[in-house]
C-alpha cells in the first residue's frame, strides 16, 4: 500500500471457528472512510443483518485506528471501537485514549474485527504482525488490573498494552465498557457487553514498526502549532470550574432535577489536587496530561493504577446522585474501572433508581434492601458491585434506565434521562442549544462528545477554526435559529472527522490543521471540502444503520425534563422550548439532505457514494 499512515491491513478473527485472516485495505476505501468511526460505520452497515441480537454471535466488534493514530503529536493517541449496541439497539461507537492504539499501529494493523463467539473465554495476542488466540478461562471473573498483570507476566513483556473487560463485561451489563489499561475507557453504548458475549476477555498488543508518513516536515509544523499550555494539565477535567457549572445550570444535580448543590465545592478537581492526587498522566506522545492519579488508604483503599475520576464521573457518581463525599466518588470510579462499567450510565442508573424509590414507583423491598437515597455514598458503592455481578436488584439496574423505565412504567419514562437508550452525558442541555441538538440527533444517543460544547463555540478564540467555513461571529449558547443549527452541524462533522482520523478533541485541532495532518501523513491532495464530505458520508451511514434497526424521527427527542425548569437554581424559571427544537430538528434534517421523516434522500445517498 503506497499511502502513508496506514498499514493497509485489517485482521479478522472468527471466534467461533478460531480462525484468523488478514484483509487488505484499498487506497480508495481508506480515502472514502478514513478510519475510526468511518470504518466502523461502513463495516456495521455492510456486514450486519437487520434486527440481530446485539449480544448474539451475529454481532461484530470492531477496533479501528485512523491514519493519524500513533504519530507523535498532541491528541493522536486514540482509537475507536464499535458494534451494534446492546443498550440502544442502534449503532455504538466510543473513542478511547492511552497507549493501546500506538502498539496496534506498530504491530502492523489498522483494525481488528471480531466475529462469532468463542466456546470458552479467550484473549488475542497480537505482536509485530503475528497473532495467537490464548485460553483465558483462568482470567474470567478477574478485575482489569489483575487481568493486565497476568497477561503481561504470561507473555513476558511489561510494555504490552491490553484492551479488556472485567466482570461487568463478562456478565453482559448493557452499559459495560472496554478498558484499555486500567483507567482509559471506551465507555459508551455497552461495547464491553458485546466483548463479554463473545467470550473475549482481552486483546493484547505490542509492536515496533510504524508505517511511514509522507511529509515529516508538515507534521512537525502542525505539532509545533499544537504544542502550547493546556488548562487540563492543572486539574484534568472537572476542575474548580465545576462550581461555575453549578452556578450557570450546567451541572447535573439529583438526576437533572435540581439546580443547587453546595457540596460541589468538595468534589471538584482542585480539591482532588490539594488532597488525594499524587500525579497527572497523559496518553501516548501527548503533553496535555489530563489524567488524574489518586491514592489514599482511609476510609477505603484506592489503587493509583486505576487513575482518578474525570469530570463525567465526578458528576455522574457525585452531584447527579446527590453525593458530596469525594473519596466515595473516587472509590466508585475505581470500582467501575475494575469491573469495566461506564461511569456515566452507572451514575445515571443509580440516580434514576433513587428517584423511583423517592416517588414510590418501586419499594425498598423491590431493591432487596438496597437503601438508595440522595447522598448515600455507601449504597452507591454497593450498587456498583451488584450491577457488575448482576446480583439482586443490580440485575435490574444492569439493563440501563430506558429498559428499567419500560418495565417499571407508572410514568417513570420522563425522568429516565436518556436518548435512544443511552444515558445522557453530564452536561445539562437546557443551557446550550448545541448540546441539546447533539443529544437529540446523534446516532449513538445522548453523547456529550457529539458536538463542540456551546461555551467553546461562543468563545472567540476557540471559534477561529470555523472562520474557514464562513462563520465569522460566534453563536449564542442558547441560540436556536438556523445559523446556530448550521454551525452545530459543522461542529458535529468536525468531531466525526476527529473520530475518524482519529484525534482527541482536547487539543482543539482546527479544520485547517486536520487537512494538513492528513496531507502530511498520507500525501493526499486533500482539503476542507473533502474531509467534510467524509464526515457527512459517515454520519449518513450511521443514520441509515439506525433506520434499518427501527429508529425514526420520533427517537430524535429529549426527555421531558430537559424542557422543564429545575426545582431551584438558575434554571428554575426556564421556558419550555420544545416547539423551537422541533423546528430546529427539521432544519437540521434539510441541511443533511434528509427528508422530513429524517430519512436520507436517495439523491443524497448516491451523491455520497454509499453502497
Amino acid at each position: 500500500m503506497a499511502v502513508g499512515g496506514y498499514n493497509g491491513k485489517i485482521l479478522r478473527i472468527n471466534l467461533t471457528r478460531g480462525s484468523v485472516q488478514q484483509e487488505k485495505l484499498e487506497d480508495r476505501f481508506c480515502r472514502r472512510y478514513l478510519g475510526g468511526a468511518g470504518f466502523i460505520a461502513y463495516y456495521l452497515w455492510k456486514e450486519l443483518k437487520p434486527g440481530i441480537d446485539a449480544l448474539s454471535p451475529d454481532n461484530i466488534l470492531i477496533f479501528a485506528l485512523g491514519p493519524v493514530s500513533g504519530i507523535t503529536i498532541p491528541g493522536a493517541a486514540r482509537n475507536c471501537i464499535g458494534a451494534k449496541s446492546p443498550l440502544t439497539g442502534g449503532i455504538a461507537k466510543s473513542e478511547v485514549g492511552g497507549f493501546w492504539m500506538a502498539e496496534l499501529k506498530r504491530a502492523g494493523y489498522d483494525g481488528i474485527i471480531f466475529e462469532g463467539k468463542a466456546p470458552d473465554p479467550v484473549y488475542l495476542w497480537l505482536h509485530d504482525g503475528e497473532y495467537e488466540i490464548h485460553d483465558a478461562r483462568h482470567l474470567w471473573g478477574k478485575k482489569t488490573l489483575e487481568t493486565e498483570k497476568i497477561i503481561r507476566s504470561e507473555l513476558g513483556d511489561d510494555h504490552i498494552q491490553v484492551a479488556m473487560i472485567g466482570p461487568g463485561g463478562e456478565n453482559t451489563v448493557r452499559f459495560a465498557c472496554i478498558m484499555q489499561g486500567c483507567h482509559d475507557a471506551a465507555g459508551r453504548g455497552g461495547l464491553g457487553a458485546v466483548m463479554g458475549s463473545k467470550n473475549l476477555k482481552a486483546v493484547a498488543v505490542r509492536g515496533h514498526t510504524l508505517p511511514p508518513i509522507v511529509d515529516a516536515e508538515k507534521i512537525a509544523a502542525v505539532r509545533k502549532e499544537l504544542m502550547h499550555p493546556y488548562p487540563q494539565s492543572d486539574y484534568g477535567t472537572g476542575g474548580p470550574s465545576m462550581m461555575t457549572q453549578e452556578a450557570t445550570g450546567d451541572l447535573p444535580i439529583r438526576n437533572f432535577r435540581d439546580g443547587k448543590f453546595p457540596d460541589v465545592k468538595n468534589i471538584h478537581g482542585g480539591i482532588i489536587k490539594d488532597t488525594i492526587r499524587i500525579g497527572m498522566e497523559g496518553c501516548f506522545a501527548c503533553p496535555i496530561r489530563c489524567k488524574k492519579v489518586t491514592k489514599f488508604e482511609d476510609p477505603y483503599k484506592v489503587d493509583p493504577e486505576y487513575g482518578g475520576p474525570e469530570y463525567e464521573t465526578l458528576a455522574a457518581l457525585g452531584s447527579n446522585c446527590g453525593i458530596g463525599d469525594l473519596k466515595a466518588i473516587v472509590k466508585g470510579n475505581e470500582r467501575c474501572n475494575a469491573y469495566s462499567l461506564d461511569t456515566i450510565s452507572t451514575g445515571s442508573t443509580i440516580a434514576f433508581t433513587i428517584e423511583c424509590l423517592e416517588k414510590g414507583l418501586i419499594q425498598k423491598e423491590d431493591t432487596e434492601g438496597l437503601d438508595l437515597n440522595w447522598g448515600n455514598a455507601g449504597a452507591m458503592l454497593k450498587s456498583i458491585e451488584l450491577i457488575s455481578q448482576r446480583k439482586g436488584f443490580g440485575n435490574v439496574m444492569a439493563e440501563g434506565v430506558a429498559r428499567m423505565a419500560r418495565n417499571i412504567g407508572r410514568n417513570s419514562e420522563p425522568f429516565a434521562m436518556q436518548v435512544k437508550g443511552l444515558e445522557a452525558g453530564m452536561h445539562d442541555p437546557r443551557v446550550g442549544s448545541g448540546l441539546a441538538m447533539g443529544f437529540m440527533v446523534s446516532p449513538t444517543g445522548a453523547d456529550h462528545c457529539v458536538s463542540t460544547p456551546d461555551g467553546l463555540l461562543a468563545n472567540e478564540n476557540m471559534f477561529k477554526s470555523f472562520h474557514s467555513l464562513g462563520w465569522l461571529e460566534p453563536p449564542g449558547a442558547n441560540d436556536i435559529r438556523p445559523r446556530k443549527i448550521a454551525i452545530f452541524r459543522d461542529a458535529q462533522l468536525l468531531n466525526i472527522i476527529c473520530d475518524s482520523l482519529i484525534v482527541c478533541q482536547f487539543p482543539n485541532v482546527s479544520f485547517h490543521q486536520m487537512v494538513e495532518l492528513l496531507k502530511g501523513v498520507t500525501g493526499w491532495d486533500t482539503g476542507i471540502p473533502e474531509i467534510l464530505r467524509i464526515a457527512e458520508r459517515t454520519l449518513t451511514l450511521m443514520r441509515l444503520f439506525n433506520l434499518r434497526e427501527g429508529f425514526s424521527a420520533a427517537d430524535d427527542v429529549m426527555p421531558d425534563r430537559f424542557f422543564q425548569p429545575t426545582r431551584d437554581g438558575v434554571l428554575a424559571n426556564l421556558k419550555d422550548r420544545r416547539s423551537e427544537y422541533e423546528e430546529a430538528k427539521w432544519y437540521y434534517y434539510s441541511l443533511m439532505g434528509w427528508d422530513d421523516k429524517g430519512i436520507p434522500l436517495p439523491e443524497k445517498v448516491l451523491e455520497l457514494e454509499i453502497d
